[in-house]
């Protein structure tokens, strides 16, 4: 089957783009690609991460059904991963499904992201 669309970015809505892309930026180890007061995006590679302003944001709650979406990402070390992303300001929810396979968490706005072992 042929594409109809190539994939670009996926954008998340946040209240300091700045900021979260700063987060990420630590996390994923891309480097800016884009940057003025109301967006940020991280690329390397085809698809870029952006973050864009929001007035009035709010993260979403966890657990609940209104989640959005979530990203996830693989790690050498998850122990040592998790530590380092809660230094880096994520937090770790009490809830955490799938039996020990990943490790839920989310970052500075509410966020959710996944790490499991590569």
């Amino acid at each position: 089957m042929s594409a109809i669309a190539t994939l670009t970015t996926v954008v998340i809505d946040c209240a300091d783009p700045a900021a979260l892309a700063a987060f990420y930026e630590r996390v994923s180890g891309w480097p800016v690609t884009y940057r003025d007061e109301e967006a940020v995006h991280l690329s390397e590679g085809p698809v870029s991460l952006g973050f864009q302003r929001i007035e009035g944001y709010r993260g979403p709650g966890w657990p609940d059904a209104a989640k959005h979406c979530h990203l996830d990402f693989t790690v050498d070390d998850v122990d040592r991963a998790v530590k380092e992303l809660l230094a880096a300001g994520a937090t770790k929810p009490e809830f955490q499904p799938g039996g020990g396979d990943w490790t839920v968490l989310a970052d500075p706005e509410g966020h959710l992201f996944c790490v499991s072992a590569g």
